[in-house]
Parts: structure tokens; sequence; C-alpha cells
């Protein structure tokens, strides 16, 4: 990330993707998934959904941990953990990075939870009323804690720099990789970084049902309409992306090839119900775009939280409009096709957005045909739209009013 005396040339760069995600795993399959508008939200099939109101979800299609994860690693974690960890391998290749070859000090691991390990925790409180403590595992102590997926990505590739965890509900991901760029700019080279989320079971759905946010439709198609007259609520989902995030210096020094950089971020907390003070988003924005040096003119693309929630998309709407004007800037919600991921979705947000830089094309919005009252925004509907793209904005906000903004920029 730019500082005022830091050359835009030296921001820190993203030179791996891994993405495990209702669209599909590996980042070839989502993002092809994406330009076709292929859906990956349907009936919920982890768990019966019959007693909830809530039977839709975005699943991670053929996911087996066993696949992925040592044997040893699955039965202490939870599944949130295993997508992590099978991401950080995808994105560990992809950015061409030997853990083992790297000063264990100059490598770092910070990563986004909404919820922790809660299926693991789910299962443990079944045998602790049913058959009593002496059932309880060990690993419950670990498995559930939000910063679990950190930890074990840390212990697996030796990576003993600055780690943590940020639960930032479904902006954590942005707010991640923006303290990513921090230890970037002082001392580490490289950082794992991103989310994923994992909360598909009776009791994560019970947990996310009493927002009230959530869709109860039926129908796939018309389940998460952000932004459109019959919005009525969003579909929860699991997955995300990890991102391998290094110095420029570093990459370069290596000749690695690099998707984009992060230019600026900004994170804000709106005020509570009722108040008189605006929303953060807007001064979120303002202040990532300070941060990148750039204008709203710069912007080519940005990528909306559309949280499907009328009152929500109106005010993201609006904040939209106040800065680039009505139809001022091209706007896509590619999580139509695979639900809200919590602490994964920003994060494949991301991964998506730098793809889109890559390509110089914007991914459609699956699902919106008609623009609710007070959304006069460009969103980009029908097909994917080519065009050259220099910078993109991806913004997200969580519930009780997590708000964050990160500016990407081409390589």
């Amino acid at each position: 990330m730019a500082t005022s005396t830091t050359p835009i040339e030296q921001s820190p760069v993203i030179t791996g993707i891994g993405v495990l995600a209702p669209t599909g795993i590996g980042t070839e399959q989502h993002w092809q998934n994406v330009l076709a508008g292929k859906s990956g939200i349907s009936g919920t099939t982890l768990f019966d959904p019959t007693p909830y109101p809530v039977r839709l979800a975005g699943q991670v299609p053929g996911f087996t941990a066993r696949e992925y994860v040592p044997n040893k690693l699955i039965v202490q974690t939870d599944r949130w953990s295993h997508l992590a960890l099978a991401a950080t391998d995808q994105a560990l290749a992809d950015a061409g990075i030997d853990p083992a070859t790297e000063p264990e000090y100059s490598m770092a691991v910070v990563t986004a939870s909404s919820s922790g390990g809660t299926e693991f925790g789910q299962h443990e409180m079944e045998r602790l009323y049913t058959k009593g403590p002496g059932w309880v595992s060990a690993y419950q102590s670990i498995a559930w804690f939000y910063a679990a997926t950190t930890g074990q990505i840390s212990i697996r590739h030796g990576m003993r720099g600055p780690c943590g965890v940020i639960c930032g509900e479904q902006a954590g991901g942005l707010d991640a990789i923006g303290q990513a760029a921090r230890h970037l700019a002082r001392d580490v080279e490289l950082v794992v970084t991103g989310g994923t989320d994992a909360s598909l079971c009776p009791y994560g759905l019970v947990a996310q049902l009493s927002s009230g946010l959530l869709s109860t439709a039926s129908e796939p198609a018309t389940a998460y309409l952000p932004f459109d007259v019959e919005a009525s609520g969003f579909v929860p989902g699991e997955g995300g992306a990890i991102l391998l995030a290094e110095r420029a210096t570093h990459a370069a020094a290596r000749q690695a090839r690099s998707y984009g950089r992060i230019r600026g971020y900004a994170v804000g907390f709106d005020p509570p119900p009722g108040s008189s003070r605006p929303p953060a988003l807007a001064a979120t924005i303002r202040r990532a775009l300070d941060r990148a040096r750039l204008s709203t003119e710069d912007i080519d693309v940005l990528f909306a939280d559309g949280m499907g929630v009328p009152e929500q998309d109106r005010a993201e709407a609006e904040a939209i409009t106040e800065l680039f004007g009505p139809r001022g800037v091209p706007v896509t919600v590619p999580k139509t096709l695979t639900g809200r991921l919590y602490g994964g979705g920003a994060a494949l947000d991301v991964a998506t957005a730098l793809l889109s830089l890559r390509d110089g094309v914007i991914p459609h919005t699956v699902g919106p045909s008609r623009l609710a009252p007070g959304c006069t925004i460009d969103l980009v509907l029908g097909a994917p739209r080519e065009r050259p793209l220099r910078n993109a904005l991806v913004v997200a906000r969580g519930f009780g009013g997590f708000t964050a903004a990160l500016v990407l920029g081409s390589p």
C-alpha cells in the first residue's frame, strides 16, 4: 500500500491466488464460471435444511478435505480451516514461492474469520450433551478459535513473522489484506492473506438467521438480487480466497508475475441506527482513494458489497452516486453467483477484481434485472463488459456496521 512517501511502483503486489468457492476449486475455474454467469447457489446438501426457513446456499462443489489436507490436521481443524489450507497451497504454487527457501521471520499470515470453526464446535457440543464431557475432543479448544486458520497456515509453512486474524464480519477480507500491506511496509517480505468461511451447519445457520437479512426464497436464480426491486436478502455461502501479497522489491528480485498492486485501503464503522450521522461508506472510499493518490476518475470498475437488502442497497448506491455521479462507474456484484461468504467474501471479490484487471473484462452481475428506485448506478448486467482497466475499487460491509474499501491497481 502506498504511503505519502512511497513510490507507487513500490506498493505491495499480489503474486499468488488460491480459490475455493461455490464457483469452483481453483482460480481459473472460478474465473471462467464467473464470466459464464454460472451460479454456485443451489439447495443445501451439507446438512438437512428442512427445519429451517433458508434452504439455499453457495457450497464449494466436490470439496473433500482429505484430498488437500493431511489426515492428522483434518481431525484437529474445522472445514473453514481445511478450505484455507487448500487455498494457501494454491496461492503459494501460483506465486512460485517455496516457504522452505525463505527466511522464516520474513513471512507472515493474516486471515479473516467471521465465525471461526462453527461446525467443529457444533459436533463437540453434540458429544458433550449426548455422551458427556469425556467425549469432547481436546482440539475443541483451538479448532473453533478465530485464529485457528492463521495458526495452522503459519505452522504448516514455517511462517514465523507477525501473524493475526481480523474479525470484521463480511468486511474482514479487506481488513486482512490492509493489515498485510501494513506488515509489508515494515518488516516482512511476503504475507499469506485473505479469508475463508464455512458456517453451513445447523448451528451456524441459526446464528445467521438472527440477523434477519437472509433470503428465504426457494429459487436459486432469484434468491439474491442486490440493487433490484425484488431484493429480499442474501444467500449464505462458504469458501473464499487466499492471496500471496509480496513486497514489490522481493517480487521483482525473483522476477515474479504480478496480478496487481494494493494501492490504498481504509476502514470505517457505521454510526448506530437512528443516528443523524451518515453511513461510513462514502468517507471510507474517499480515504482509500486518497491513500492510493487517485481520484474517482481513475477508477474503472467498482466491486460493490451488494447486500441484497433494500435499505442497505439504497445506502450503498447513494454513496457510490455521491462520489462518482449517477451511473458514473461500472459496478458489479459477482457474489450473486456464490452467496455471501462472510470472512471469505471480500477476499474472493479481491481475487476476482485482480483477474478482471488482468484480462480487461468486467464480469456481469447475474440475477438483478430492474434496479430499485434510488439505485442510479451503472450495474453491469447481461454479459461481461470488455474495456481497458487501470484500477479497481472493492468495497465491503459487514453486519453491525463494519465497512472497508480497497483500491487495486494494474501491475
